[in-house]
């Protein structure tokens, strides 16, 4: 296979698990307390008008982020829900006295208006998290440092670093957690796991185990790029402000312009990256992914192979159906 084909596949670590996404289908594996890894499998189906959009610099980052949101919310319920009812079991094993769920309430099931509610509200949450994130540190700023500088560069930049900050010290804080830091372990074995199959190499936990937890199409150096690409652009002379709400007004407009051409970076640090010297455009998109992976263990390591292969499985048998 070549290269650019083997690019085309992309994760997302969810709880106790992975998921892959491939051309036809995307799949999640989650491992159970008992050890047996089960599958959650959803063939792509994006509509015409959307496969147009992503097509179109810029517009196609918004689009895929967006996309990826909705997708990927319904992987991590999955996660969750099987994550909670193993939880669920155990503390049953624990107080067998108390009174255990009828079997249609432990499993919820996956009805397409739970699918949709789950897709929206992960839009929905990943938009709310953007605005907050790029209207805090704005205000922060202004409200700390309105007279510090005269320059408005001298502010975004100021700006910024607050939200690097921000950034650095709420992603430090939730890798403490047990969870979280079990998801990030995820997300290393889902980076290895790609590393090895560009590699060529044979997918074995092995193999897998020898490569790098950092990957640089990883979404985690999309968001330090959002930092980056967001002072340029609100540095350009066209973009002033005389108060604090005009200030943040016109973080939240140019927001989707900044998502934008975020993406494009990424798609371009990732495009150089075997270049001596321009690959180090993607080191700050490494750095950052220092915090959300962890090394995983060889368990994981094996659940997000079982996800990858199952993947291409079913890419390869609905690609000989289309053919």
């Amino acid at each position: 296979m070549s290269q650019k084909s083997k690019s085309i596949y992309g994760g997302q670590a969810v709880i106790e698990g992975v998921m892959f996404a491939g051309s036809h289908v995307n799949v999640t594996a989650v491992r159970r307390k008992n050890d047996e890894i089960i599958f959650y499998e959803v063939p792509r189906t994006t509509k015409r008008w959307i496969q147009q959009l992503k097509k179109i610099p810029i517009v196609r980052g918004v689009v895929g982020i967006i996309d990826s949101s909705a997708k990927g919310s319904q992987h991590l319920n999955f996660s969750m829900e099987n994550y909670a009812e193993d939880e669920a079991k155990e503390e049953a094993a624990k107080n067998p006295e108390a009174q255990p769920k009828p079997e249609k309430e432990q499993k919820s099931g996956f009805s397409l208006s739970m699918i949709v509610g789950v897709a929206v509200a992960g839009v929905l949450s990943f938009i709310f998290g953007k605005l907050i994130f790029t209207a805090a540190p704005a205000a922060l700023e202004e409200l700390l440092f309105s007279n510090v500088f005269e320059s408005k560069v001298g502010h975004n930049l100021l700006e910024g670093l607050i939200k690097i900050i921000l950034l650095l010290t709420y992603l430090y804080l939730m890798s403490l957690t047990p969870l979280i830091k079990r998801l990030f372990q995820y997300h290393g074995a889902e980076h290895k796991v790609i590393s090895a199959y560009e590699a060529g190499e044979k997918l074995t936990i092995s193999n897998v185990q020898k490569y790098s937890r950092l990957h640089y199409r990883c979404g985690s150096s999309f968001i330090i790029f959002t930092v980056i690409v967001g002072v340029i652009i609100y540095s350009l002379p066209i973009f002033t402000w005389d108060s604090i709400w005009e200030r943040i007004y016109i973080r939240i407009l140019l927001l989707p312009i900044v998502l934008g051409i975020s993406y494009e970076v990424l798609r371009i640090t990732n495009a150089l990256r075997d270049i001596p010297v321009l690959r180090y455009l993607g080191y700050p998109g490494l750095w950052l992914q220092l915090l959300t992976t962890k090394e995983p263990k060889d368990d994981q390591v094996a659940v997000s192979i079982a996800s990858f292969n199952r993947m291409r499985e079913l890419d390869q048998q609905m690609s000989n159906i289309k053919a």
